[in-house]
């Protein structure tokens, strides 16, 4: 799992500190720093906020199909066991 912080800060390198420092201060490297950066620069809170919420129910859509899937499949495994004659 990957450590994820919004870069509300970005504002910060424009008040004089380098990216390298902020980057830092939020255990990242400079390179993940200018991803959020662009991501983020031009959202709203708002906008990150819902983004962010977006992406939540996405993960965990994904993991609901997931465990369905695996039921269907352990389902069809079962009828599969004791409806086929052997």
């Amino acid at each position: 799992m990957y450590r994820r912080t919004d870069c509300k800060d970005s504002g910060r390198t424009k008040l004089g500190k380098k990216v390298r420092d902020v980057a830092r201060g939020y255990g990242t490297s400079e390179n993940t720093f200018n991803i959020w950066k662009r991501k983020y620069a031009d959202m709203t809170s708002k906008e990150i906020t819902r983004l962010k919420q977006l992406e939540q129910e996405n993960e965990n859509l994904k993991r609901l199909v997931a465990n369905l899937s695996l039921d269907n499949m352990a389902q069809k495994e079962i009828i599969k066991k004791f409806c086929d004659p052997e």
